[in-house]
């Protein structure tokens, strides 16, 4: 038997099944771009966050060497300091003011956060060196002390050459080496003075904020403000004239940002204040004024308060919509009434 092979005239066309190494290539990237930003998504939701608040009395136990150092005075407020500097920047995403790389770079909450709590930080630094730590004004300023201000005052964007975080870590390497010499019985060279002066000067400073802070949260909506710069003086002067009255309105655009400034700043605050009732307490009770350091912490609780709005929502006033900066605003202005009340006691009680 025998077998014929035909071969047809016409060309036949064979259909290519492989893909190209550019449609592979192409699918990988969009592939890892789409990965990316799911996770920069996810990063986002789990980095938008604010830290817990802790104790500070078992904060300080943590930071002692002997059990003996928790009773030194000024301890506890300078163990404060540290591990709120250190949750700066160790917190769920570390510190995102500088980051240049989705997904820090399109969130704004944390980093406003950030700022009040850094805010609150450099005031205190400044009051350390210049007055916590110096007997009187011609004393010898704690070099340790006025090296960490320097530092906790540097640029908080820059991401290299040198990092942020890496001033401030130094800065609080520093405000350690104070507080283990401060600690240290064999040694005198680091003081903490707790004078009703020393309080009251951190308190002229956190009242200078808060007054700040209010007025921006106050402005969310808009309102005409009198120019009363010169009221109370005939013969005082200013380098340019200004209108009799303004519009003051805080640009929309900026109102969560300084809701979550405000947040920050007065979380820190709060740690702080507990720290001074206890270093201070016999200057307080001497003066009969540690109920009125417990009101001014009392003021500022509800601002640490859950927020259930996915937004920070901006209500005209009475109007049906809530203004969470207007809320914020009325806590903060309380608070800071109480602490020139507690500023009075300091200084004439």
């Amino acid at each position: 038997m025998q077998w014929k092979f035909w071969q047809s005239s016409e060309p036949v066309y064979m259909e290519d099944t492989m893909p190209s190494s550019g449609g592979k290539i192409g699918k990988i990237a969009g592939g890892i771009i789409a990965l990316y930003i799911a996770l920069s998504l996810f990063l986002s939701w789990w980095w938008d966050y604010q830290p817990d608040e802790f104790n500070v009395r078992d904060n300080a136990t943590l930071l002692a060497q002997t059990p003996n150092d928790t009773e030194v005075t000024g301890f506890v407020t300078t163990a404060t300091y540290i591990t709120v500097a250190e949750t700066l920047l160790d917190k769920r995403g570390g510190y995102l003011s500088n980051d240049i790389f989705p997904p820090g770079i399109w969130m704004d909450n944390v980093p406003e956060w950030e700022f009040g709590v850094l805010t609150l930080l450099r005031d205190t630094a400044r009051v350390y060196r210049n007055d916590f730590s110096r007997s009187q004004s011609q004393s010898v300023e704690d070099k340790d002390l006025s090296e960490a201000e320097g530092k906790i005052f540097f640029d908080n964007s820059s991401w290299i050459l040198p990092q942020t975080e890496d001033e401030y870590r130094d800065s609080i390497v520093l405000f350690r080496s104070y507080l283990v010499r401060l600690a240290d019985t064999g040694q005198t060279d680091a003081q903490f003075y707790a004078r009703a002066d020393n309080l009251q000067q951190w308190l002229a400073t956190v009242e200078t904020r808060l007054g700040s802070l209010s007025q921006r949260l106050s402005s969310s909506v808009g309102k005409r403000q009198l120019n009363i710069d010169l009221a109370g003086d005939l013969a005082a002067n200013q380098s340019t004239q200004v209108p009799e009255e303004t519009i003051v309105k805080t640009p929309w655009l900026n109102i969560d940002n300084v809701f979550y400034e405000t947040r920050g700043f007065t979380w820190a605050l709060l740690h702080m204040l507990h720290a001074l009732e206890y270093d201070f307490g016999d200057v307080l009770d001497k003066k009969n004024a540690r109920v009125s350091l417990q009101q001014i912490t009392r003021e500022l609780e509800p601002t640490q308060d859950t927020l259930w709005s996915p937004m920070v929502l901006n209500g005209d006033g009475l109007g049906l919509l809530a203004n969470h900066s207007l809320v914020m605003a009325s806590h903060i202005s309380r608070a800071n009434a109480a602490i020139i009340d507690l500023r009075t006691l300091l200084i004439q009680g």
